[in-house]
Protein backbone atom coordinates (compact mmCIF):
# COMPACT_ATOMS: atom_id res chain seq x y z
CA UNK A 1 0.00 0.00 0.00
CA UNK A 2 3.37 2.73 1.19
CA UNK A 3 4.33 2.13 -2.45
CA UNK A 4 1.33 2.70 -4.37
CA UNK A 5 1.19 5.66 -2.69
CA UNK A 6 4.38 6.43 -3.31
CA UNK A 7 4.15 5.96 -7.05
CA UNK A 8 0.84 7.79 -7.20
CA UNK A 9 2.36 10.83 -5.43
CA UNK A 10 5.27 11.05 -7.82
CA UNK A 11 3.16 10.54 -10.74
CA UNK A 12 0.97 13.51 -9.54
CA UNK A 13 4.40 15.23 -8.65
CA UNK A 14 5.81 14.96 -12.16
CA UNK A 15 2.60 16.09 -13.77
CA UNK A 16 2.42 18.68 -12.07
CA UNK A 17 5.52 19.70 -12.68
CA UNK A 18 5.26 19.03 -16.35
CA UNK A 19 1.83 21.16 -16.61
CA UNK A 20 3.75 23.97 -15.76
CA UNK A 21 5.77 24.14 -18.58
CA UNK A 22 6.37 28.08 -19.74
CA UNK A 23 5.09 29.23 -22.68
CA UNK A 24 7.73 31.06 -24.92
CA UNK A 25 6.54 32.93 -28.09
CA UNK A 26 9.74 35.06 -27.83
CA UNK A 27 13.22 33.52 -29.39
CA UNK A 28 15.81 34.39 -26.89
CA UNK A 29 18.64 33.56 -29.38
CA UNK A 30 17.65 35.99 -31.87
CA UNK A 31 19.72 38.72 -32.59
CA UNK A 32 16.38 41.19 -32.62
CA UNK A 33 18.12 43.74 -34.56
CA UNK A 34 18.31 41.08 -37.44
CA UNK A 35 15.16 40.22 -36.85
CA UNK A 36 13.60 43.37 -37.36
CA UNK A 37 15.32 44.07 -40.61
CA UNK A 38 13.95 40.58 -41.87
CA UNK A 39 10.82 41.05 -41.29
CA UNK A 40 10.95 44.13 -42.70
CA UNK A 41 12.42 43.09 -46.07
CA UNK A 42 9.34 40.44 -45.78
CA UNK A 43 6.94 42.97 -45.09
CA UNK A 44 8.08 44.58 -47.99
CA UNK A 45 8.31 41.89 -50.07
CA UNK A 46 4.63 40.70 -49.65
CA UNK A 47 2.83 43.92 -49.47
CA UNK A 48 2.25 44.09 -45.48
CA UNK A 49 3.46 46.28 -42.71
CA UNK A 50 5.32 44.78 -39.40
CA UNK A 51 4.09 44.83 -35.97
CA UNK A 52 7.10 44.57 -33.81
CA UNK A 53 5.68 43.18 -30.36
CA UNK A 54 8.78 43.77 -27.79
CA UNK A 55 8.30 42.28 -24.47
CA UNK A 56 9.61 38.73 -23.32
CA UNK A 57 9.01 35.66 -22.35
CA UNK A 58 9.13 36.68 -18.37
CA UNK A 59 5.78 39.06 -19.30
CA UNK A 60 2.76 37.65 -18.52
CA UNK A 61 0.91 40.50 -20.57
CA UNK A 62 2.82 39.51 -23.36
CA UNK A 63 2.00 36.38 -23.78
CA UNK A 64 -1.58 36.49 -23.23
CA UNK A 65 -1.02 38.85 -25.90
CA UNK A 66 0.44 36.38 -27.89
CA UNK A 67 -1.95 34.00 -26.87
CA UNK A 68 -5.09 35.99 -27.71
CA UNK A 69 -4.05 36.83 -31.44
CA UNK A 70 -3.54 33.45 -31.83
CA UNK A 71 -6.29 31.85 -30.03
CA UNK A 72 -9.12 34.50 -31.88
CA UNK A 73 -9.49 33.35 -35.86
CA UNK A 74 -10.42 36.76 -36.95
CA UNK A 75 -8.01 38.68 -35.27
CA UNK A 76 -5.14 36.34 -36.55
CA UNK A 77 -6.49 36.36 -39.90
CA UNK A 78 -6.33 40.31 -39.72
CA UNK A 79 -2.69 39.92 -38.25
CA UNK A 80 -1.65 37.31 -40.87
CA UNK A 81 -3.22 39.26 -43.91
CA UNK A 82 -1.90 42.83 -43.34
CA UNK A 83 1.40 42.16 -40.90
CA UNK A 84 4.40 40.65 -40.76
CA UNK A 85 4.18 39.82 -37.03
CA UNK A 86 7.66 39.52 -34.77
CA UNK A 87 8.00 39.06 -30.88
CA UNK A 88 11.22 41.22 -30.14
CA UNK A 89 12.93 39.80 -26.90
CA UNK A 90 13.73 42.67 -24.38
CA UNK A 91 15.15 41.29 -21.11
CA UNK A 92 16.80 44.12 -19.07
CA UNK A 93 17.56 42.14 -16.24
CA UNK A 94 19.58 39.10 -18.63
CA UNK A 95 23.12 38.66 -18.81
CA UNK A 96 23.72 39.45 -22.31
CA UNK A 97 26.94 39.39 -23.80
CA UNK A 98 28.25 42.61 -24.74
CA UNK A 99 27.48 41.88 -28.81
CA UNK A 100 23.69 41.08 -27.42
CA UNK A 101 23.48 44.25 -25.47
CA UNK A 102 24.61 46.17 -28.69
CA UNK A 103 22.16 44.51 -31.20
CA UNK A 104 19.49 44.83 -28.24
CA UNK A 105 20.52 48.52 -28.21
CA UNK A 106 20.36 49.26 -31.78
CA UNK A 107 16.77 47.12 -32.41
CA UNK A 108 15.49 49.61 -29.58
CA UNK A 109 16.82 52.79 -31.24
CA UNK A 110 15.60 51.63 -34.31
CA UNK A 111 11.71 51.07 -32.95
CA UNK A 112 12.20 54.37 -31.20
CA UNK A 113 13.00 53.52 -28.07
CA UNK A 114 9.21 52.70 -27.12
CA UNK A 115 10.16 50.49 -23.54
CA UNK A 116 8.55 54.09 -21.81
CA UNK A 117 5.37 52.52 -22.67
CA UNK A 118 5.88 49.21 -20.94
CA UNK A 119 4.87 45.26 -22.08
CA UNK A 120 4.08 44.58 -24.44
CA UNK A 121 4.55 47.46 -26.54
CA UNK A 122 3.23 47.20 -30.65
CA UNK A 123 5.43 49.11 -32.95
CA UNK A 124 4.34 48.98 -36.63
CA UNK A 125 7.23 49.39 -39.49
CA UNK A 126 6.06 50.09 -42.50
CA UNK A 127 7.65 48.47 -45.43
CA UNK A 128 10.87 50.68 -45.66
CA UNK A 129 11.39 49.88 -42.08
CA UNK A 130 9.98 53.43 -40.68
CA UNK A 131 8.55 53.38 -37.38
CA UNK A 132 4.87 54.51 -38.43
CA UNK A 133 3.21 53.68 -34.82
CA UNK A 134 3.64 52.77 -31.60
CA UNK A 135 1.00 51.61 -29.44
CA UNK A 136 1.02 50.77 -25.32
CA UNK A 137 -0.73 47.84 -25.06
CA UNK A 138 -2.69 48.94 -21.97
CA UNK A 139 -5.62 50.55 -23.81
CA UNK A 140 -6.08 47.58 -25.74
CA UNK A 141 -7.06 45.72 -22.33
CA UNK A 142 -10.08 44.47 -20.35
CA UNK A 143 -10.14 42.97 -17.26
CA UNK A 144 -7.77 40.59 -17.06
CA UNK A 145 -7.44 40.23 -20.99
CA UNK A 146 -7.41 41.86 -23.92
CA UNK A 147 -10.73 43.58 -25.28
CA UNK A 148 -11.40 42.02 -29.12
CA UNK A 149 -13.26 45.08 -30.29
CA UNK A 150 -10.16 47.23 -29.20
CA UNK A 151 -7.18 45.00 -30.54
CA UNK A 152 -9.17 44.61 -34.08
CA UNK A 153 -9.59 48.63 -34.46
CA UNK A 154 -5.75 48.94 -33.85
CA UNK A 155 -4.96 46.49 -36.32
CA UNK A 156 -7.61 47.66 -39.06
CA UNK A 157 -6.03 51.21 -38.48
CA UNK A 158 -2.92 50.67 -39.33
CA UNK A 159 -3.11 48.27 -42.38
CA UNK A 160 -0.95 49.29 -45.71
CA UNK A 161 -4.64 50.08 -47.01
CA UNK A 162 -5.80 52.28 -44.08
CA UNK A 163 -2.38 53.71 -44.32
CA UNK A 164 -2.76 54.67 -47.78
CA UNK A 165 -6.57 55.83 -47.75
CA UNK A 166 -5.23 58.52 -44.89
CA UNK A 167 -2.56 59.85 -47.28
CA UNK A 168 -5.20 60.70 -49.90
Amino acid sequence: MKKLISFTTLVLIFLCVNGQTKVKVYDETINPDTQIKEAVAKAAHNGKFVVAQLGGNWCKWCIRFAKFIENDPDLKSLVEDNFEFIHVNYNPRSQQTTDDQEATKAALKRLGNPVRFGYPVLVILDQEGNVIHTQDSGFLESGDGYDKEKVSRFFKSWTPDAVKASKI
